[in-house]
């Protein structure tokens, strides 16, 4: 709608209202579906040996469960009337894929930091995902329901306020939009609140590749080389082998031979001025990294590598997965897995990391790369009460609006299909409500079938103990 004007789009997305009533968001549908067969579905072209703890991260709590089920959420929406107010989202915006880190400029800001589901999809996809986690936290946490539908009408009327003034900026201003922590600190609404955005800066400033390097490498032959560290961390040769015979990766002992043509592949998807910046690390060291709860059984590889004075670069190559929302909302193709991953992250995110980019390993699987331990901060839910958890939904709120605001350039037409009532908040709270309920539902399902042998489930602790050295 390039030529249209403001009152053409503004209608536009007041008559996306007829296709999907703002009320009609409270509904999660009638669910037909075995969530165990999905989940089996989603394991698919994992490595086998790693699939059980995935089970066992995913059946530590509903939330974890949540965490690593997003093909059933997914599953869930795409049977389900949507708005046609179509755009590029997250795909997986639960309140853990938010977080704070560094940009290019060494700027702590706060965005949403996970894109492996990424895709073209309708907006209230992301919404409906993040009303639901922060329900089935507030659950987790003991809190009462009414805390937790008012939780969820934080984060959307967050949202529809931030997404009215984005409304009204230009598009180089939405561009620039960063949600600094020194802005955080003036919209907190307690002391708390700033208290703690106060000591995550502090935090954040440690968390830098050169603070980790002796924690987690040391001097091996000349050379650093990271310290095993399962079942997080740690190096494949013949005695550690997680992949079985039948795995393309199987008999890859040499990881010079897995990681060179993987790094050439990678050079070509990034411009010239970072090819020359990489081209002064020399390699030390790869290992195997095993992250988060979704991603357990992905193939994602470490490389650390430091420049002539010794300090270091540490580089995830990670297996880009096709997309649980583009399992159930059709849209093109992707020329590859680990392009989608990329510039979703590169079109949703405020500053992106100048070492993203794309490869093909071993049996032609698709990855992603992207710099780690960058003043990186995670959010800790534990021990907050409810007045803490509103702040948060509403950051996440202000921080996903600005993140479909630069994305889709539809931020007039959603704010107007919105409007300024609170209808589409009380009707989110209350999918929320009931979709926390189905995520209980299966997970009650998910944990009898890893108890009766159904599906095997194993902790950290069992696959370090089991790991051989």
């Amino acid at each position: 709608m390039k030529g249209s004007t403001i009152a053409e789009r503004e209608a536009a997305g007041r008559a996306a209202r007829e296709q999907s009533k703002r009320s009609s968001h409270r509904a999660v549908g009638e669910i037909r579906r075995d969530p165990i067969e999905l989940l089996r579905q989603s394991s698919a072209g994992r490595i086998e040996r790693l699939i059980p703890l995935r089970y066992g991260r995913m059946a530590a709590s509903p939330l974890a469960f949540l965490r690593g089920s997003a093909i059933l959420q997914s599953h869930d929406l795409g049977q389900l009337p949507h708005t046609s107010l179509v755009q590029p989202i997250c795909g997986d915006s639960h309140l853990l894929n938010f977080g704070g880190f560094a940009t290019p400029e060494r700027q702590l800001i706060f965005d949403v930091d996970d894109f492996d589901e990424t895709a073209h999809g309708p907006f209230e996809w992301d919404l409906k995902r993040l009303v639901a986690s922060f329900t089935v936290a507030a659950r987790q946490l003991g809190l009462s329901r009414g805390a937790a539908h008012d939780t969820a009408v934080s984060a959307v009327l967050q949202y529809r306020d931030r997404m009215a003034q984005y409304a009204q900026s230009g598009v180089l201003e939405l561009w620039y939009e960063r949600i600094t922590f020194d802005r955080m600190i003036e919209a907190a609404m307690t002391p708390e609140a700033r208290r703690r955005i106060r000591r995550g800066m502090e935090k954040a400033v440690t968390h830098t590749p050169e603070a980790m390097l002796d924690k987690i490498a040391e001097r091996v032959d000349g050379r650093f080389v990271m310290r095993d560290m399962p079942p997080v961390l740690f190096h494949l040769d013949d005695a550690n082998t997680l992949f079985t015979p039948g795995d393309d990766w199987f008999g890859i002992d040499d990881w010079h031979t897995l990681i060179d043509g993987m790094l050439a592949d990678y050079l070509q998807t990034v411009p010239p001025d970072r090819r020359s910046l990489l081209d002064r690390f020399a390699i030390q060291d790869l290992a195997f990294k095993v992250v988060g709860v979704s991603s357990v059984g992905t193939r994602c590889l470490m490389l650390l590598a430091t420049d002539a004075t010794e300090k270091p670069l540490f580089l995830q190559l990670k297996e880009a997965q096709p997309s649980a929302v583009a399992r159930y909302f059709k849209s093109k193709e992707p020329r590859h897995e680990g392009e989608r991953v990329v510039r979703g992250q590169q079109m949703l995110q405020a500053s992106s990391d100048i070492f993203l980019g794309w490869t093909t390993g071993p049996g032609e699987r698709p990855f992603y790369v992207r710099q780690v331990l960058d003043m990186k901060l995670s959010p800790n839910i534990e021990h907050v009460d409810t007045e803490l958890l509103n702040g948060y939904a509403r950051l996440c709120g202000w921080a996903l609006a600005r993140a479909h605001a630069k994305a889709s350039g539809k931020a007039l037409e959603i704010a107007a299909y919105i409007g300024r009532n609170d209808q589409f908040a009380e009707a989110l709270a209350q999918y929320a409500s009931a979709y926390a309920d189905q995520v209980e539902r299966d997970y009650d399902a998910f944990v009898k079938a890893c108890r009766s042998g159904a599906l095997e489930a194993r902790t950290d602790a069992d696959f370090a103990a089991d790991f051989r050295r």
